[in-house]
């Protein structure tokens, strides 16, 4: 029988967070078995450890549909389960969008935390007609819903990600989408997630963010980490980031598992790191 371990990323309580299943012996399995235990686990991505050398690792990410290419929360709840077995330390995470580094550390003896360094990231500007016209009409949200100051864009970190700001929290707050709508765009697109977010502070680099992920089989991600990183990039790249700086995001609140999610930009990097702490899950 192969072992599940269920962790919560972006947390510290076992009840917030986004949970994820981490499987870290499954080099024996195959892609219908790890779909199936995926299935079975029933959280948004189960992440495998297929292969191993040292400290660096083969790792998989499967949704209770099909593989994904990168998960952000299941690659800092693995990195975490590995520094509670091995220590904290550095890894170094193979994946299907590339090469993840990751640090782990203990807070003073308490929740180990994870820092992940995605792949360069990229983004571009939403087609109007085939990209957010679509996507407004599956959300039943409007024009008139978006902010000005944050522009729809295709951002990539691992994944593509359509990202779309809301203008007013209650905006972002009232999330009831029509789920077969949202499905088939964004696999006809190629999304992985649509990254909502809100800034409550014009002046500060706070955000809550929403992820809709239908085509992974869930209403929504409580933590989305591959998001998060994507939109690190996108506020580089939009020259909302100018300098080092850290993004804080709170997500999770409005289905009831509070996350945070801390992102560091820098300027002369592609690269963007995402930290959260995650906790074991009682059986």
């Amino acid at each position: 029988m192969t072992e599940v371990l269920r962790y919560s990323a972006f947390t510290t309580d076992p009840s917030g967070g986004n949970p994820a299943g981490v499987v870290l012996d499954a080099g024996t399995l195959d892609d219908a078995a790890m779909t199936a235990i995926a299935a079975r686990v029933g959280y948004s991505e189960t992440a495998f450890v297929t292969a191993y050398d040292g400290a660096r690792y083969r790792l998989r990410f499967f949704s209770p549909r099909a593989e994904v290419a990168f998960c952000g929360h299941a690659t800092v709840a693995t990195a975490v389960a590995l520094a509670e077995r091995e220590g904290p330390g550095e890894l170094v995470f193979d994946t299907a969008a590339g090469e993840v580094h990751v640090t782990t550390s203990t807070d003073g003896g308490g929740a180990p935390r994870a820092t992940l360094t995605s792949v360069p990231a990229r983004t571009r500007p939403a087609d109007e007609d085939t990209e957010i016209a679509p996507a407004l009409a599956a959300l039943r949200w409007s024009p008139a819903d978006l902010d000005p100051a944050l522009p729809p864009h295709i951002a990539f970190a691992g994944n593509d990600h359509l990202i779309l700001a809301a203008a007013t929290r209650a905006r972002l707050a009232d999330l009831a989408y029509d789920f077969g709508a949202l499905e088939e765009l964004m696999r006809r697109r190629g999304w992985t997630t649509v990254h909502l977010v809100h800034r409550p502070d014009p002046d500060r680099l706070d955000f809550d963010a929403r992820d809709p992920f239908p085509v992974g089989g869930v209403v929504e991600d409580a933590a989305t980490g591959a998001a998060a990183a994507a939109f690190g990039g996108y506020l580089r790249a939009n020259g909302l980031v100018t300098e080092a700086s850290r993004v804080r995001i709170r997500q999770g609140e409005d289905m009831g598992r509070p996350s945070e999610l801390l992102v560091d930009i820098d300027p002369d990097d592609t690269r963007v790191r995402v930290s959260g702490h995650a906790v074991r899950i009682p059986a």
